[in-house]
């Protein structure tokens, strides 16, 4: 019978254990779209240009966890492999989760009893009077060492509801590190390009300046002998000054494109990087991973960080939903009084109790119920915060798709200009040394190649930009390994497995 009433109880207690108030979580359905834009396309054009090359999209193929080898630039890997050792967000980001792992630790430890031991030593006088008596009072020393035990019994599921609730705040700073990860890597990238970007800018400038510079000589010279106006001397003089005016805002913005790379690698600006980059040390990717719709959910960290907060969420629910109802709780202690330290745990000095106890409010004037509505609507503000970020996410990845798109025609028509432009400058002196037109015509075809040049090294960094955006827009890759040997275009991309 003792059995038979053993198994029962502890039956009861095994199914009580297995409930848990409030909403089991679900992930939430991936968007049921097959493409990011319906008029997009699969391949770029391509541009007679150095850095005009044709690029292709693979659907559904895996990201390169090292994703920015694929530039095939040794300095910009070894600066971000740097970075990512010594950027303070990353760094914060990876103390955060360590918190959270504690955190988590800490509140596994509610599912176990809590035991304490202590010790007292008591020094009293008693009165003989307390008894009725007219003797005196008797001096004595007690010493009391005793073990407690306390159990929270978790029979709705309260305590199991915040474990899980640690458990999605830990997942939730793990994705926010790797999103801190995969922020920096894309920063260092654009940062380095747009160096590469301003150092082609600024060495189209100086050459431009240098071949006015001897434009003006021969002018000069001309002037000299009486082949051209003073009029024309003074307009390649304003053109050269004002060439020469582009020249330090360049400069500007390289110094500071500097300084944003030595605070990305976590350094002062006087400790600036040892690489430098430019545009001719960098290779153009020619194949790009396409990230199919239903996947970008599981891919990008910062969808994944909001579905963690909206699994907290929903986990807070259940949380005040079990404070609503009784707890439970269980307590033990054993121990011993004694009057001399060497007696304790002595036969005949020994004592212990056993309590059970059972809590619920009568009356909070509705505090938990309103906790409780609280909780709910939390949990209907993070899916609204869910739903935006990957409405946001799709939108990242369809305009990066289009600036790709965008990038390569606008390169091949920029190639075009500047050859135009080019030629025509070359026409254009040609017949200025003919006498066969004015020296303002010339002019204008100088600053329109000018202008060509300059327009068509910003067209080329801007693929390379557009190019690191998408890689940032499809999740960076940061979940997948990296390929163990480099083999070039070849592992540009890795098919998905089927």
């Amino acid at each position: 019978m003792r059995i038979t009433r053993f198994l029962m109880t502890a039956s009861c207690a095994a199914f009580l254990a297995g409930c848990a108030v409030g909403p089991d979580f679900e992930k939430p359905a991936a968007p049921d779209v097959t493409s990011y834009d319906e008029e997009g396309k699969l391949q770029t054009a391509s541009a007679d240009d150095a850095h005009g090359a044709a690029q292709s999209l693979v659907p559904g193929a895996a990201i390169r966890a090292d994703w920015w080898a694929l530039f095939h630039s040794a300095p910009l890997s070894a600066m971000i492999e740097e970075a990512l050792k010594h950027n303070p967000d990353v760094e914060a980001a990876e103390a955060s989760l360590r918190a959270a792992e504690e955190n988590l630790a800490a509140g596994d430890g509610a599912l176990f009893p809590s035991t304490t031991g202590s010790f007292t030593s008591d020094r009293q006088k008693s009165s003989g009077s307390a008894n009725g008596g007219n003797f005196p009072g008797r001096i004595y020393t007690l010493h009391n060492a005793s073990v407690s035990v306390s159990y929270g019994l978790d029979v709705f599921g309260g305590t199991r509801r915040k474990i899980e609730g640690l458990e999605a705040q830990r997942d939730y700073q793990l994705f926010e590190l790797q999103a801190a990860r995969l922020a920096l890597t894309g920063n260092v990238v654009t940062t380095a390009i747009k160096e590469a970007s301003l150092r082609g800018q600024i060495e189209a400038t100086k050459k431009l300046i240098e071949e006015q510079a001897k434009q003006l000589d021969v002018l000069d010279k001309q002037l000299a002998v009486g082949a051209v106006t003073r009029l024309a001397v003074l307009a390649q003089k304003a053109t050269l000054a004002q060439t020469q005016t582009t020249l330090p805002p360049l400069e500007k913005q390289l110094a500071q494109t500097r300084h944003a790379l030595s605070a990305l690698m976590g350094s002062l600006p006087t400790h600036a990087p040892k690489e430098t980059f430019d545009l001719a040390s960098l290779h153009l990717p020619e194949k790009l991973p396409l990230t199919l719709p239903s996947q970008l959910v599981a891919q990008r960290p910062d969808i994944r960080a909001a579905e963690e907060n909206l699994h907290a969420a929903s986990a807070a629910i259940g949380v005040a939903e079990a404070a609503r109802l009784p707890q439970f709780t269980l307590s033990a202690s054993i121990g011993s009084v004694a009057n001399q330290v060497g007696k304790l745990f002595s036969p005949g000095g020994g004592i212990w109790s056993l309590a059970g106890g059972v809590t619920e409010s009568i009356f909070d004037a509705g505090t938990l119920a309103h906790k409780q509505g609280a909780a709910e609507a939390d949990y209907d503000a993070s899916a609204a915060l869910y739903r935006k970020t990957v409405i946001a996410a799709f939108q990242d990845v369809a305009d990066t798709l289009r600036a790709l798109e965008s990038d390569a025609d606008a390169l091949k028509a920029q190639s075009e200009a500047e050859r135009a432009a080019a030629d025509s400058l070359k026409l254009s002196r040609n017949q200025f040394d003919a006498g066969a037109i004015s020296y303002l015509d010339m002019l204008n075809a100088e600053q329109t190649e000018q202008r060509a040049r300059i327009a068509l090294v910003q067209a080329e960094a801007q693929r390379y930009a557009d190019t690191a955006a998408l890689f940032q827009a499809l999740g960076g890759g940061w979940n997948a390994p990296p390929p163990v040997a480099e083999k070039a275009e070849a592992l540009a991309v890795e098919e998905t497995p089927q």
